[in-house]
């Protein structure tokens, strides 16, 4: 019999001792505002009250995609004085998901990018249809992908990789990703949900309590990455409502290239008045 709870941005349901867990936002391909990090928060947490759930699916509605991110219209209302309530629900999700002591799965299909990618790297398995598109795009849109993807890429796919995962906002579709190790597997789109059942069911044949231990001692050394965390979040408060955020969101919003140049163009400017006064107080001073 399945249980369900009632949330309003977010699907929930326990069926067959597995919680499937559903971002129900397709109309925005999955983007997440503060709403839906709370409501998958909960849900998360919720899996604790039940020690017969075996596993959890993170998975996202509609055939379009996992997640793109973080919903625009939220994040162009944050500045440094509010990023806490942003930064605090990401580092929350994530820390919950981690902290479960079952195995947490996303299932993916479509685009998995930017805090949606973030989402997955949280899990503990990836399992993708073949249409899967994993990438940061936070170069591109004037964000900061430092909750949870500076710190786990490079451990995934390698310092080098993952640099040009970042810096180029370089994408890899399913059957890569899987080659370079940064999801499990890949699925015809047909079979993906039989498939991630069919890990469900192994999971509930498996110890609990030994899954539970592991899981904890293979976090181990994620876990000690945590002060990136924190450094993170700082480093994206200050990202948070600048000029330069705002260009990159509302050029993608208006579906034109953004023009960040101009900023380092600014930047410049400041930098030769700097040197120009530097240059002048110096001749300026008494020799000898």
């Amino acid at each position: 019999m399945a249980i369900t709870r009632d949330y309003k941005e977010i699907l929930f349901e326990v069926r067959e001792d597995t919680a499937w867990i559903t971002i129900n936002r397709p109309d925005v391909r999955n983007a997440f505002r503060e709403q839906t990090l709370d409501e998958l928060t909960d849900a998360v947490k919720a899996t604790r009250e039940d020690p017969s759930i075996v596993c959890a699916v993170i998975t996202g509605a509609g055939d379009k995609a996992f997640s793109a991110g973080g919903d625009f219209h939220a994040m162009m209302k944050l500045n440094r004085a509010n990023a806490v309530m942003w930064n605090d629900r990401m580092l929350g999700l994530a820390m919950a998901i981690r902290g479960a002591p079952i195995p947490v799965i996303a299932m993916v299909h479509g685009a998995c990018m930017g805090g949606g990618h973030e989402l997955a790297l949280w899990c503990d398995l990836v399992i993708s249809a073949e249409d899967g598109v994993f990438g940061q795009t936070g170069a591109k849109v004037g964000a900061c992908p430092t909750v949870g993807a500076t710190q786990y890429i490079p451990r995934l796919i390698g310092d080098r990789l993952a640099k040009e995962m970042i810096f180029l906002c370089r994408t890899f579709p399913a059957e890569e990703a899987v080659r370079i190790g940064l999801i499990n597997r890949v699925v015809a789109k047909a079979d993906l949900k039989s498939e991630t059942e069919e890990w469900c069911r192994r999971i509930k044949g498996f110890s609990g309590q030994t899954l539970r231990a592991t899981k904890k001692s293979l976090n181990h050394e994620g876990d000690e990455l945590y002060a990136s965390w924190q450094e993170g979040m700082e480093l994206l408060a200050e990202i948070w409502g600048s000029e330069e955020s705002l260009e990159g969101m509302n050029a993608f919003m208006e579906k034109r290239a953004p023009n960040f140049h101009k900023f380092r163009l600014a930047r410049k400017d400041k930098m030769d008045t700097y040197m120009d006064d530097f240059n002048n107080d110096r001749n300026q001073r008494p020799s000898g």
